[in-house]
């Protein structure tokens, strides 16, 4: 299977879930896929105090595990988002020690975090891309789409309301949730849209 390069494109609190944040991962070339994952508050901030370059007093759980792995010279080489099984993703970290390479199953959000302190790659599968992966349109909405009032906008990520929407209705709302990087209400209506090719 054919593997892809993934980097960071944007941390946000989810508005969907209290607590919850969405990372938002980035094909690094060719169709400029998204990968939304919906990853815990802990995780979130491990991964955002790395990205900003900022040193807490005490190491967290990822910085200890960097530096426990740091004194017996083992070096992540790859975080790999292996499968995606009923809406959860799942990784490995790959190590090595220069001598063997393991490969250690972690939630995602950890490995993350532990990819951005070792400055390793992050990886996907195609196969997972094409299942879960959202592709930006970089066409401008059009006036009609934009014209929408409020009260619509807010029963648009609803799911009974999707059900509602025909496939074309649902395509414009994916673009402009795109547009608009909202990428936990494009995630519902690729689901949705996913749902309806099945069909």
């Amino acid at each position: 299977m054919k593997k892809v390069t993934l980097e960071i494109v944007n941390l946000t609190s989810s508005q969907a879930q209290t607590g919850a944040y969405v990372l938002v991962l980035g094909e690094t070339t060719g169709a400029k896929r998204r990968l939304p994952i919906v990853i815990g508050a802990f995780e979130a901030q491990a991964i955002a105090i790395q990205l900003e370059n900022m040193k807490p007093s005490r190491p967290l759980t990822h910085d200890l595990f960097k530096n426990f792995a740091n004194a017996f010279n083992i070096n992540v080489i790859e975080v790999c988002i292996f499968s995606l099984m009923e809406g959860i993703f799942y990784a490995k970290i790959i190590c090595s020690d220069d001598i063997k390479e393991a490969g250690i199953d972690a939630r995602t959000s950890d490995a993350i975090a532990l990819a951005v302190r070792f400055g390793c790659p992050i990886t996907t599968y195609e196969s997972i891309l094409d299942k879960a992966g959202i592709l930006l349109d970089e066409h401008a909405l059009t006036e009609e789409t934009s014209k929408k009032d409020d009260d619509e906008e807010e029963d648009e990520s609803d799911e009974l309301s999707l059900l509602r929407k025909s496939t074309e209705e649902l395509t414009m709302l994916l673009d402009k949730a795109l547009n608009d990087e909202d990428y936990e209400k494009a995630s519902k209506i690729r689901d949705e849209l996913n749902n309806r090719k099945k069909s």
